[in-house]
């Protein structure tokens, strides 16, 4: 047995550069594989959000305004209170190219995710080492929440890509200047995908900034400069909103370009009044690794496995020791920009009120720090370990998939309404006639699959609790929100929840045609 593991020592000596193209190759191809297999129809139909987002996206495109009239928004008025516009202009060149389907919206999502993978090997490997690298990249390969985000396009999910884009050009900007422009763009987009992480930018900004001009790492040069100001330019829009939103200004309406005011301002979710329950929340989400909402994790693998939580400590441990290490010989160390990642997500999760996607933030400095201490245990007793550390998350991963793709396509079609989309189809190929459409499907998704001219939206879109931060739609053009099974008019169709008050309208002498979890109602005419 020896004289074999002798040989394949020799072996994988000789030839380690070949070994760890290959490696790195089947990772990323199997992240990429997790991501695209069934994408878009796993999970199907479309989440309200998302909906939202791809509507806002294909009004702009073809009529150069969003649902609220405003010209390329800075943040959308979306829902009332607003939503992140980032996602929703990178999905108009693929809504341009491809037309609005679920598949085309969630193709900005999916791309982000996958260079995400790729450029935290690049991170790593410049921290610590290449096997350090792939144990990181391969563990967010394979991680349920992060396979779960990149499948669907809920906008707040880009933002973890590109903090982490943002750190890789810094890091790259300490050895050529000229990345840090790229570090500047990146983190200035990131501003764009999830307004919670406003205040936690500039301080994650700050504290790399700090520390690299304790050591010397950084001086201001034409590279610097551009920087500062592409961050400047970024900020601009937003802090203008943020004043306009706050009453101190009056809204921006440009031909290229606007800055709303918003039906309603959530302004009160970051708070130090309830730190003490926040706390107690993201610890429970933390060991628990579920927040009981499907779309984000499920109890049958969590956020990155079960038994992954133990190696986050070990990981830890590794990055303050060498942080302390470096402090007290003077020496420069990457290491602490993972844990400024890390600080900076548990921040944000004890100010606000959180789930898996509020926090989105922290799941990414936590899953690298996880595999270091996978690969921080396998140094200290023996690299080969490595190895078994790869069959045991491989098995875990196989699980997942099989589970993923099966039971949970199952339990999450209800959700992301399964069916709805055919049963839209069927109700307005009855043209002319009003469409009665049940609450549960909500407006947004009626808005994205009738494709909905936003004109006429604008004109005849009636709110039953205007102001609110969640406006609730009554009705727009043919379609109806209220209705009366009890008073059905055999001149309109009616668009229900499978299974719900179908007798009455087979009694009624509708024709009734189901599609997954909806009924559609009409009398031939």
């Amino acid at each position: 047995m020896n004289k074999y593991i002798n040989r394949f020592d020799k072996f994988f000596e000789n030839n380690q550069k070949l070994i760890m193209k290959i490696i790195f190759a089947v990772i990323m191809l199997s992240g990429i594989a997790a991501r695209v297999w069934q994408f878009g129809t796993v999970p199907g139909d479309i989440n309200q959000d998302e909906a939202f987002a791809g509507y806002e996206a294909y009004s702009l495109l073809n009529f150069g305004k969003d649902s609220s009239g405003y010209v390329f928004p800075v943040y959308m008025t979306t829902w009332g209170s607003g939503m992140n516009v980032l996602e929703t202009m990178l999905m108009i060149p693929f809504i341009a190219i491809f037309g609005l389907k679920t598949w085309v919206i969630r193709i900005p999502q999916l791309l982000i995710a996958c260079l995400t993978i790729w450029v935290i090997y690049l991170i790593v490997k410049e921290i610590i080492d290449e096997k350090a690298a792939l144990a990181c990249m391969f563990l967010t390969a394979v991680a349920p929440w992060h396979i779960f985000m990149s499948r669907w396009a809920l906008e707040s999910n880009l933002a973890p890509g590109f903090l982490v884009f943002g750190l890789y050009f810094f890091i790259r900007g300490l050895k050529n200047a000229k990345y840090f422009i790229l570090s500047a763009v990146m983190y200035g987009l990131s501003l764009y995908c999830y307004a919670t992480i406003w205040p936690f930018v500039p301080f994650i900004l700050l504290l790399q900034l700090v520390y690299c001009i304790v050591y010397k790492k950084i001086k201001i040069c034409k590279e610097t400069v551009i920087s500062a100001v592409i961050l400047l330019v970024f900020a601009l829009p937003l802090v203008l909103f943020l004043m306009i939103n706050k009453g101190y200004i009056d809204e921006i309406r440009l031909p290229f370009m606007s800055i709303p005011k918003l039906v309603y301002m959530r302004d009160s979710e970051i708070s130090f009044a309830h730190i003490p329950e926040n706390f107690n929340n993201l610890c429970k989400i933390i060991f628990t690794q579920t927040d009981g909402l499907p779309w984000n994790s499920t109890a049958h693998s969590g956020l990155f496995y079960k038994c992954t939580l133990p190696f986050f400590f070990v990981g830890l441990f590794y990055y303050i020791k060498r942080i302390a290490a470096g402090i007290k010989s003077k020496e420069f160390h990457y290491d602490i920009f993972i844990i400024i990642q890390l600080l900076a997500g548990l921040i944000l999760g004890v100010l606000i009120s959180v789930n898996i996607n509020r926090v989105n933030s922290l799941w990414l400095p936590v899953i690298i720090i996880s595999a270091t201490g996978i690969w921080y245990i396998c140094r200290l007793l023996n690299m080969k370990l490595l190895i078994a550390a790869f069959v045991i998350y491989s098995i875990l991963f196989i699980r997942f998939e099989n589970y993923y793709f099966t039971e949970y396509k199952q339990e999450i079609a209800g959700y992301f309404c399964d069916g709805l989309e055919d049963a839209v189809n069927e109700a307005v190929s009855h043209e002319g006639k009003i469409i009665n459409v049940t609450q549960s499907a909500n407006y947004a998704r009626i808005l994205y699959y009738s494709k909905q001219d936003v004109n006429e939206y604008i004109d005849t879109v009636q709110y039953t609790n205007y102001p609110s931060p969640y406006l609730d739609v009554s009705s727009f053009g043919r379609f109806n929100f209220y209705f009366d099974v009890n008073n059905l008019s055999k001149d309109e169709v009616y668009l229900t929840d499978a299974g719900i008050n179908t007798g009455i309208f087979t009694d009624a002498g509708f024709t009734v045609k189901s599609f997954g979890y909806y009924t559609v109602a009409y009398c031939e005419d």
